[in-house]
């Protein structure tokens, strides 16, 4: 799912003026319909005699993923939450990587629910972020910092029927224009590593309120960095005005002591709208030229 921020940037000692932006920021499993998911169907034929019923056509169960593979996904499909089949060899250009898998939490009192119910999808959207960091190291603020995310999948309803019980997670790199960035061979650790780090890590095209402002990967071309991450108290969305507020003096900051002048500075501060808050982003993200 998508999220807008709003964004401001300042210049010390001249004050700037807030300002919307809308980005790329967090790409997260969407859950919902997964279709159509009748299977090819027909009458029954009978001949005179002895002829039986066909049989109607089932469909084929899929193999649970595989921990470590990789995918040549693209947005649409990344963004979907059923995936197609299929892996490439890791040493292939590839878009995600396959970083965790289980079985699904999907028996309510002795009854199966189905798999695209609200329960059991929303057991893989906590499961999946919550393994990222564990996969990828570093720490929290390193991948908040950067542009991994995580991405999740379930069977369709129709392998659910056949007896599919997984859950998979992936982690991408998405950047301006929707576009899926081909992945190093191995991320496990990366974010535990100077050089991937910076390889990773959230960069912009000019400063968060602009118009011209597009998120891409520190590897691109850009002006502006993402430099730390102000933390939000958990709780209810306390409102545009106090996440607004809160993110000033961090963020003034933080460009402060990146600053080549500490007397004369340009700096830019993020914060999660409601939307973003009750999917889990409580923090902003403060912003300098770079």
């Amino acid at each position: 799912m998508l999220g807008a921020h709003r964004a401001l940037s300042r210049k010390r000692p001249a004050a700037g003026l807030a300002a919307a932006v809308v980005a790329a920021v967090l790409l997260a499993g969407c859950t919902g319909d997964t279709g159509d998911t009748d299977g090819p169907s027909g009458p029954d034929r009978t001949a005179t005699g002895s002829a039986a019923p066909t049989p109607a056509p089932t469909a084929r169960a899929v193999p649970a993923p595989k921990v470590g593979s990789c995918h040549r996904l693209t947005y649409a499909q990344a963004v979907a939450p059923t995936a197609p089949e299929g892996s490439v060899p890791c040493a292939q250009p590839h878009t995600s990587i396959t970083y965790a898998a289980g079985a699904l939490d999907d028996v309510v009192r002795g009854h199966l629910v189905a798999v695209d119910s609200a329960r059991v999808q929303e057991q893989v959207a906590r499961t999946c972020p919550r393994e990222l960091q564990g996969f990828l190291g570093g720490t929290p603020d390193d991948l908040r910092l950067s542009m991994l995310r995580p991405i999740w999948f379930t069977p369709t309803v129709e392998q659910s029927d056949e007896g599919a019980r997984w859950y998979r997670c992936d982690v991408i790199e998405v950047t301006a224009g929707k576009r899926l960035v081909p992945l190093g061979r191995d991320l496990r650790g990366a974010l535990g590593r100077t050089d991937d780090r910076e390889r990773y890590a959230m960069c912009g095209t000019a400063a968060p309120d602009a118009a011209s402002f597009r998120r891409v990967p520190c590897a691109e071309p850009h002006t502006w960095r993402a430099i730390s991450v102000v933390d939000l108290p958990d709780g209810a969305y306390p409102g545009t005005d106090a996440v607004r507020d809160a993110g000033q003096a961090p963020c003034e900051d933080a460009g402060r002591d990146v600053a080549a002048d500490p007397l004369s500075f340009t700096w830019g501060y993020e914060w999660p709208t409601r939307e973003q808050w009750a999917a889990g982003q409580t923090y902003g993200r403060c912003w300098a030229p770079d």
